[in-house]
């Protein structure tokens, strides 16, 4: 990066005017239409950058995926773009798209900036090294350590921050990392173009004096608010192009007198230069996430936080947990191991690609549910693309794996590769299904009822594993992909079982299932498969609606709430699962409060209740409760409708041997609108003043309670806030935790009994720039997920990030058949019956681990207040021999290599993410 020069004259303040736009991909227009506009904007630009009207750069609005969008329509201008690239007429990036920083995990978004400035770097350009987040809804607390990490030296800001004294701070993130950053003014990143463009004012043309005036004023204003030597014009409004007259009006004016200014067409990368050059007169300090609410303020501020975009469209906050863990948890760790142990190429062109459908949902006008339906029905298409790739890529190395362990099956033999994707081994009783070949034997009770399959497993080291019979599902039809053959289709038995078993680290098991044994025909009596059955007794069910295993006990109330013990510390938690359900007279941004508002809750509901499984490895009760509600919201009484309806929510409640949690399914068709549905957990911890919830790379602490001049407010701070997976409260040995996958709005209740509150869905039919829509309203059915962690003290933060993982992820199999070993062995036999990557100790979770050209990254973060020593035990002899270096988020070593041995161990700060590479010797 040049250095920037000093105005020529010395009383003269320079002036950076910046031209961008700001480039909703999809919002209140489709992303086709959108496009169109687009295209039309980048021909003017290029075009003016070609002939010299325009002096300098244009910024492609911080992200890099708008350039794409346009090749691809118009492909025979990319060798001009990648000249302006090189020569800097077009400043690219750091972004892929603009996310949302609170509905993406942080692993998303340093996969997003590593994209965009590939792309920069892919047109022959330098990636700008702005960090640009000018419309995002708030910020998280991590931002400056990922800013950083990227080699991003300072920051432009608006929402989740109200006006401060001057225009310049320094952010300070949860790990201690400063960013110097700029605060745009009262209406953000349209400053200019409301104040001097008047962009807002549709019938107002240019007029010169006019135009000057307001220039003048602008950079008065702007003067006034800036401690340190350079200003900024950033010329980048919503959809806009720039305006000629504006425009040459700025770089007609003299430098002195009334304009004591120097402007140069600049790009946010040399005003930011400028600023860190001076970064030693910023004094302001701001530390943490970014999430004020907008006040009422002397300059009339125009910042909006949107804090309601956490409950739109809940369908889009899980299809995306739900790509985002199939990436990271699975297919990415598990071609890694499957590279390592059979020799399989790395499957990047794959892995890239669905990432790239991924990303482009990220948008924050995309992922936060805020658009017009269309845009949203677009994104079910980018969600399948990412999860069938994923999928698909998981399968692939669970199969190959498991074809190539050592050993041949027979053809009453049934090869069951467990594997799990914790950084830490997995003791406990899991639920898988197996597929039992419709050709084995059946056995039956009593006189012949219901055919049951007999089979039995048995662990890698040959010991049968006793397991509890669940559900059966005979006769059910698959497809057997042979690349020398036509697809077979053939049926299975679909057996599950809950069993107890250990699952080594990141890696996997195998089980060998066996048909069961015959009784030999005797004389007349025909052949008979003897049964396969294992103790059911005792169970864990206690009564017809109770159940403890050593450490809880719950007991189902006749209104579906639950009473749930602690064994460990004596502690009662009552009325957990209670639903809430009120209007919602809002739209994708908000939560609408109706003054005429009628809560409902569960309370005083009548619960149907049966026991579903009672074993000594888990037992399952199904509670229906119906929450009788008003149809819909009369928004021409400004009341909920008189006419009432059924709300059925259908829970499943499951309690495993020996685990601290009770685990939650929720299924509900919904046919309400304008509403929104709540599950309550009441902590009683009434001495706790502040609660913990994850967010990308950390625990954030937050307040209970809203500020005591909430009503002074122009936007009203909501109890809703954001997390990833978990959110506790604690008071001394009393607590809970609720962690969940797919819903990231949850808070703590300002009351003596500190509900945690956890947000199922919101239904509204308001949408932008239309008489409003039928989709908000996310009729039909859903289902969530989610467990109630009873703490008995200091809150395990990394244990929490764990749940939520395994929550996430569960456990996947794959299973083989003799005739399936040759279809998917790669290179002969020999992989070991169970293997793993590595086993994670100490208070680091692990974020990601993936193959990066030669070399395999693994990123951990360390969620805690204090430093920790974390150790990486390797599982394979080739990771014992590699050499570990670690790198910053772009892959660029910062440190020297050492060998991994068996156990490397490395500190961690407080708060602090680390990548590691670990590479061949040789390769190093």
């Amino acid at each position: 990066m040049k250095k920037n020069k000093a105005p020529k004259n010395a009383a003269a303040r320079k002036v950076h005017y910046v031209l961008s736009t700001h480039w909703d991909r999809e919002w209140y227009q489709t992303f086709q239409d959108y496009r169109r506009r687009l295209v039309h904007l980048l021909d003017r630009q290029l075009d003016d950058i070609e002939s010299g009207a325009l002096r300098g750069p244009f910024t492609t609005d911080g992200q890099a995926i708008i350039l794409d969008d346009y090749l691809e329509i118009r492909p025979e201008r990319r060798k001009q773009v990648e000249a302006f690239a090189r020569n800097g007429r077009l400043n690219i990036g750091p972004w892929y798209v603009l996310p949302d920083e609170w509905l993406v995990s942080g692993e998303s978004i340093i996969r997003n900036l590593r994209l965009g400035r590939a792309i920069a770097r892919s047109y022959g350009g330098t990636p700008s090294s702005a960090g640009f987040v000018c419309d995002l809804f708030g910020h998280i607390s991590q931002l400056p350590q990922i800013a950083k990490g990227f080699g991003i030296r300072a920051g432009l800001i608006w929402r989740g921050l109200e006006p401060r004294k001057a225009a310049h701070f320094r952010w300070r993130g949860a790990d201690g990392t400063e960013l110097p950053c700029y605060r745009f003014g009262r209406t953000g990143y349209c400053d200019y173009s409301w104040d001097v463009r008047r962009s807002t004012e549709p019938r107002t043309t240019f007029e010169q004096s006019q135009a000057l005036t307001d220039l003048k004023a602008f950079l008065a204003k702007e003067a006034a608010r800036t401690d340190i030597p350079p200003l900024l014009i950033f010329d980048g409004g919503d959809h806009l192009e720039y305006d000629a007259d504006h425009y040459r009006l700025l770089f007609a004016q003299q430098v002195g007198g009334e304009f004591p200014y120097e402007v140069a067409h600049s790009t946010l990368d040399a005003y930011l230069e400028d600023v860190v050059a001076h970064e030693n007169q910023i004094k302001d300090v701001v530390e943490g996430e970014l999430r004020e609410a907008a006040r009422i303020s002397a300059d009339r501020d125009l910042q909006w936080l949107i804090p309601g975009v956490l409950s739109s469209r809940v369908w889009i906050k899980q299809a995306n947990a739900e790509c985002q863990s199939l990436l990271c948890q699975w297919a990415e760790p598990f071609s890694v191991l499957d590279s390592l142990l059979t020799g399989a190429p790395a499957p990047r062109g794959y892995l890239d690609a669905a990432w790239r459908w991924l990303l482009q949902n990220h948008p924050h006008d995309s992922i936060c549910g805020c658009s017009i339906d269309e845009v949203h029905e677009d994104m079910k298409y980018r969600f399948a693309q990412a999860r069938q790739i994923a999928s698909a890529q998981t399968e692939e190395s669970l199969r190959s794996l498991a074809a190539a362990v050592a050993g041949d099956l027979t053809d009453k033999e049934l090869r069951v590769l467990i594997a799990n994707p914790l950084a830490r081994t997995l003791d406990e009783t899991v639920t898988l299904t197996l597929h039992i070949p419709t050709e084995w034997g059946t056995y039956q009770e009593f006189f012949g009822f219901e055919p049951k399959p007999g089979f039995r497993i048995y662990t890698a080291d040959g010991k049968e594993v006793a397991y509890q019979l669940l559900t059966q599902e005979m006769g059910r039809t698959k497809a057997r992909i042979n690349p020398l053959k036509y697809p077979e289709g053939y049926k299975t038995n679909d057996i599950t079982v809950a069993l107890r078993l250990k699952l080594p680290a990141l890696g996997y098991t195998t089980l060998t299932v066996k048909e069961g044994a015959w009784m030999e025909k005797s004389g007349p009596v025909s052949a008979a498969m003897l049964p396969t059955r294992h103790a059911l007794t005792p169970g864990l069910a206690t009564t017809e609606r109770s159940m403890a295993n050593a450490l809880l006990s719950v007991m189902i109330e006749p209104n579906g709430s639950l009473t749930v013990t602690d064994k460990r510390t004596g502690h009662t938690y009552e009325r957990l699962l209670t639903f809430e359900d009120t209007a919602d007279i809002g739209d994708g941004w908000f939560h609408g409060h109706a003054v005429n508002d009628q809560c409902f809750v569960s309370g005083a509901a009548h619960a149907d209740i049966a026991l579903l499984h009672n074993g000594p490895l888990l037992a399952r009760f199904r509670v229906r409760v119906a929450l009788n509600l008003p149809e819909e919201f009369a928004f021409d009484k400004g009341t909920r409708s008189e006419r009432m309806a059924s709300l059925v929510v259908d829970n499943l409640v499951t309690l495993r041997a020996d685990s601290d949690r009770i685990e939650v399914v929720t299924s509900v068709d919904n046919r309400i609108k304008d509403h929104r549905l709540r599950v309550l957990f009441p902590t009683e911890a009434s001495e706790a003043k502040s609660y913990l919830a994850d967010t990308a790379f950390d625990a954030v602490e937050r307040p209970i309670g809203l500020p005591a001049d909430n009503h002074l407010g122009r936007e009203l701070s909501v109890e809703t806030t954001p997390q990833q997976t978990w959110t506790s409260v604690v008071a001394g040995t009393r607590g809970l935790a609720v962690v969940s996958s797919g819903l990231p709005e949850s808070c703590v209740r300002d009351q003596p009994d500190r509900s945690i509150a956890l947000t199922l869905f919101r239904s509204t039919r308001r949408t932008v720039l239309t008489d409003g829509q039928p989709e908000g309203q996310v009729q039909g059915k859903m289902v969530f997920n989610y467990w109630i962690v009873p703490q008995t003290g200091k809150v395990g933060r990394s244990s929490l990030f764990d749940a939520g993982l395994r929550l996430a992820a569960s456990v996947r199999t794959v299973q083989l058949r003799n005739f399936d070993l040759p279809i998917y062995r790669r290179k002969g036999t020999g992989v070991p019956a169970e293997s793993s990557l590595f086993v994670l100790e100490g208070p680091a979770v692990l974020s990601s681990v993936r193959q990066e050209g030669d070399a395999v990254e693994i990123r951990l973060f360390n969620p805690d207040t204090t430093k920790g020593v974390v150790t990486l035990l390797p599982g394979t002899e080739v990771w014992r021999e590699s050499l570990v270096t670690r790198v910053d988020l772009e892959s660029r070593a910062t440190g020297s290599a050492r060998k991994a041995g068996a156990r490397f161990a490395l500190s961690m700060k407080p708060k602090e993410i680390v990548t590691l590479r670990f590479s061949s010797p040789k390769k190093t």
